[in-house]
């Protein structure tokens, strides 16, 4: 049995037993506001276990599809709602004849059940979805399932920014938050500005709501420290020159180009956890000295993600530092994350999984536990390389060392050929060791069995260049 359907196994066997008082079920859902632009592809509704049915309303969004070099914006959707308990999900494509559906991340193991146009399952616990029918990964559903928000802020409270349900413009098209206010964004409030964080402390931006996805760098933190978001919608999340930064269940899809998901750059004790993101451009980035920003990144936590890179990276860090005063990119952590896809030619830019070190930036001390990484359509697994791009940096980076990959598991056969390359003598590449590397099913580790004249990084179709010591490859 499946650890989803044995969970809700569980959870029907509690509910029964003892009642709602030990397994409460509660559904809350959202209407969209009045002119807010709605797409008619599915159907989506959704019930408590014996519930009546409730419909959620289906968001136009934009997502990018490169083409022949060109972006194209498609018209994508989004649904969400909050709940806890179980419940059970319908959803009916208007738009085709359903002959084949697919619910990611595969890993979720949601296998749902078809009948004519409708698909439907059940869910225990929060999950961020893509719903996609006959393979059609641009004209699929986003459906967010969210916990239950606790201890929402008071509307009436001074130190409470309030947007309640609504279209909400925002005068000179950025709202600036003072410290120690809380931004709230109730659940169908749209806001069509930037948030703008800058130099302030002890700031919280919460809620279901969304900033309206063609605000670029819909929220901006600069300079700022001890800083909450949570739960809302928008199309980029930047983290510059701070401290103590939290951002936790937040949905983050672009469409234009260069629109990157989450840049962090020259900033410490930065948490992303339960995020999805799915971006035109690298959905997370980890950069030292940038722009106005000075200074390495240090402390970074990216954690239960999902990651979906219509153009570029997944993950980078490393391109961007100061070769004046070197920085350091140091103590990061990426665990448990799905990564749905990858979609880059240039060879330049390519990997799930990307440490470039540039800029004269120092990497050291990487954990990568337990990724997931499904059948991308074009790029590299893993890029590591100390190297010297011309086109946004000033020198190559001093090295990448002490890494560790641990339960990475690869299933595809669109991978191109991963690179684990050093610069020159004084800038390598050390100390990085994959433990249960499965690729296909296969273990990669250097105990296998293979040719004699073969290294372990063959089997996993990864070149090693010079300027590589310490690699290692071991089981579990």
């Amino acid at each position: 049995m499946k650890k989803e359907s044995f969970l809700i196994f569980m959870l029907f066997i509690c509910y029964s037993l003892f009642g709602s008082i030990y397994t409460p079920f509660k559904l809350i859902t959202y209407p969209a506001p009045k002119g807010v632009a709605l797409n008619n592809d599915f159907k989506v509704k959704v019930r408590t276990s014996g519930g009546d049915w409730q419909s959620l309303d289906d968001y136009l969004i934009k997502v990018d599809e490169v083409r022949n070099t060109h972006h194209f914006y498609e018209n994508s959707s989004m649904a969400g709602f909050d709940f806890s308990g179980i419940v059970e999900v319908s959803v009916t494509c208007n738009r085709e004849d359903v002959k084949s559906v697919r619910v990611r991340p595969l890993s979720f193991g949601i296998l749902p059940e078809v009948k004519g146009n409708t698909l439907t399952f059940t869910l225990s616990q929060p999950r961020n979805l893509s719903i996609e029918v006959n393979g059609d990964i641009f004209h699929n559903l986003q459906l967010f399932a969210n916990p239950i928000e606790m201890n929402r802020p008071n509307p009436s409270d001074t130190n409470v920014i309030y947007f309640g349900s609504g279209i909400h413009e925002i005068p000179r098209g950025f709202l600036s938050v003072p410290s120690g206010k809380t931004v709230y964004l109730a659940g169908g409030a749209v806001i069509r500005g930037q948030i703008l964080i800058n130099d302030v402390e002890n700031v919280r931006v919460l809620g279901r709501g969304m900033i309206d996805q063609s605000v670029r760098h819909g929220l901006k933190i600069s300079n700022s420290q001890n800083i909450e978001v949570e739960g809302i919608f928008g199309s980029q999340f930047f983290t510059g020159g701070s401290k103590n930064v939290a951002i936790r269940n937040v949905k983050c899809i672009s469409f234009e180009g260069n629109g990157d998901g989450m840049n962090v750059i020259s900033s410490q004790n930065v948490t992303i956890d339960g995020v999805f993101n799915r971006n035109s451009d690298d959905c997370v980035t980890v950069y030292g000295t940038r722009g106005d920003f000075v200074g390495g990144s240090s402390n970074i936590v990216v954690k239960n993600a999902t990651l979906w890179a219509d153009v570029a990276h997944p993950v980078l860090v490393g391109t961007h530092g100061n070769t004046n005063n070197p920085d350091s990119l140091v103590d990061l952590k990426f665990i448990n994350i799905d990564i749905l896809d990858h979609n880059e030619a240039q060879i330049d830019y390519q990997g799930c999984l990307s440490l470039n070190a540039g800029d004269s930036n120092l990497i050291a001390n990487v954990l990568f536990d337990t990724i997931r990484v499904e059948d991308f359509r074009q790029g590299q697994l893993v890029n590591l390389r100390v190297f010297f791009n011309k086109k946004y940096c000033t020198s190559p980076g001093r090295g990448i060392e002490n890494v560790y990959f641990k339960d990475v598991v690869y299933n595809g056969s669109h991978a191109n050929l991963s690179i684990i390359a050093g610069y020159n003598e004084q800038s390598i590449i050390k100390n990085v060791t994959f433990e249960n590397l499965v690729i296909n099913g296969t273990v990669i580790s250097d105990s296998m069995v293979k040719p004699g004249w073969y290294k372990t990084s063959d089997m996993a179709n990864f070149f090693v260049g010079e300027h590589v010591e310490n690699l290692k490859f071991v089981e579990k």
